[in-house]
């Protein structure tokens, strides 16, 4: 037995699956530190340029400063601060519900709400794309759990068809899939969950400050924000702290209240990550984040037409996550290695991610990058690309 987790590890080296940590010095800006050299980061989720903000920063030591570290304890012991009913509020009149309610992460978030609107004898509807907190949320719920092909709206009425119930219906998608950058095509989707009586929830992790006219996410951009039941968002990706939040009616969020084993039984967010997400919030609805949502629009787009310009398949991106096509495991890892080696940080990504033979780059962007930088990271990626036979 003590010989099997070196087996294991030895197998996922071969198969080019290993993993590990790579240090990043520094704070998140476009330019990190790694291995003692300054890099191109292309693989952060902090696509506003908010985690070093001065406003952000200033926020979190006032809080810590007033409030302390932590919160000592849950929500429904002793950890509900003026904070967490301030973060809530804010983030409820952001998304235009009723009411909100914060949980630790994405994760959290997930693995909590799913389970806790469905049980044995309800049917949960999953893109099969979706994250994997979705899915972990789906198979820890004991729901009947029914996957659809991708955005295949058309499937999906038919698995709605297929699997009647007099128990509830939950559909669930990601509104930006984090790992082909595209969107869920939530009018169709609401159409369907009217039509068949469903709940209808939205991961909006990728979406949230980010898509819409106003960064409220890709319910706002599709116009049909008001008809999505459930909006999970997070905070530590565009909005630059940590923590998710679900935006709902005051009676789901009172139901969540007291069914969501990940809220009810963990210990609640410190008060400065809260302050940062409440100031972040601010520069969203401010003109500086009207003209940082245009500044990453404008770098994705560039990125996109200037990849595809050179070869690379984009895979029908849409957004400010761009994936190159790669196909193999060690290919992709190859192709990671030596890009850092030319100072770009692109992350390859494999299975269990993603399924095996679509290994690709999952490249990021930020509002902060510079267009002379993204052109030159094409470059770089198209010689590299046509070394490896992927371009």
């Amino acid at each position: 037995m003590s010989g099997s987790i070196a087996d294991e590890l030895e197998e996922l080296r071969r198969q080019g699956l290993h993993r590990r940590l790579r240090l990043v010095a520094g704070s998140q800006g476009s330019r990190v530190t790694v291995a003692g050299r300054e890099v191109l980061l292309l693989c952060s989720n902090n696509y506003l340029g908010l985690a070093d903000h001065p406003r952000l920063k200033e926020a979190a030591v006032r809080a810590t400063e007033r409030f302390g570290t932590g919160s000592g304890a849950s929500r429904l012991v002793s950890g509900t601060m003026e904070l967490h009913e301030a973060l809530e509020e804010r983030l409820a009149r952001f998304k235009g519900t009723e009411a909100a309610l914060l949980f630790n992460s994405g994760y959290a978030a997930n693995s909590g709400i799913i389970p806790a609107l469905a049980g044995k004898g309800d049917v949960i509807f999953s893109d099969r794309l979706n994250h994997a907190s979705i899915v972990d949320g789906a198979l820890l719920s004991r729901a009947k759990f029914v996957r659809y092909p991708h955005n295949d709206v058309a499937a999906l009425r038919r698995l709605l068809e297929a699997n009647p119930t007099t128990g509830r219906r939950l559909i669930v998608t990601d509104g930006v899939f984090s790992m082909d950058g595209d969107v869920a095509p939530l009018r169709e989707l609401a159409a369907l969950k009217r039509e068949f009586g469903a709940l209808l929830m939205v991961d909006d992790a990728h979406g949230t400050g980010v898509l819409g006219g106003g960064g409220r996410g890709s319910g706002e951009m599709l116009g049909v924000a008001q008809e999505i039941d459930l909006q999970m968002g997070t905070l530590g990706k565009a909005l630059g702290s940590f923590g998710a939040y679900v935006a709902a009616s005051r009676e789901l969020v009172e139901y969540l209240v007291n069914r969501a084993r990940s809220f009810i039984f963990s210990t609640s967010l410190p008060p400065a990550v809260l302050a940062a997400a409440l100031a972040a919030i601010g520069l969203v609805d401010s003109p500086e984040g009207e003209e940082l949502r245009r500044r990453l629009d404008r770098n994705a787009r560039l990125f996109r037409e200037a990849a595809a310009g050179a070869g690379f398949d984009t895979m029908g991106s849409a957004t400010q996550i761009v994936p190159l096509f790669v196909g193999g495991a060690e290919e992709a890892m190859t192709f990671t290695a030596r890009l850092l080696d030319k100072g770009i940080f692109a992350q390859g990504i494999r299975p269990p991610t993603v399924p095996a033979g679509t290994c690709r780059l999952r490249c990021t962007f930020m509002a902060t990058h510079g267009e002379e930088e993204i052109l030159r990271a094409v470059g770089v990626m198209e010689r590299v690309g046509r070394d490896l036979g992927v371009v």
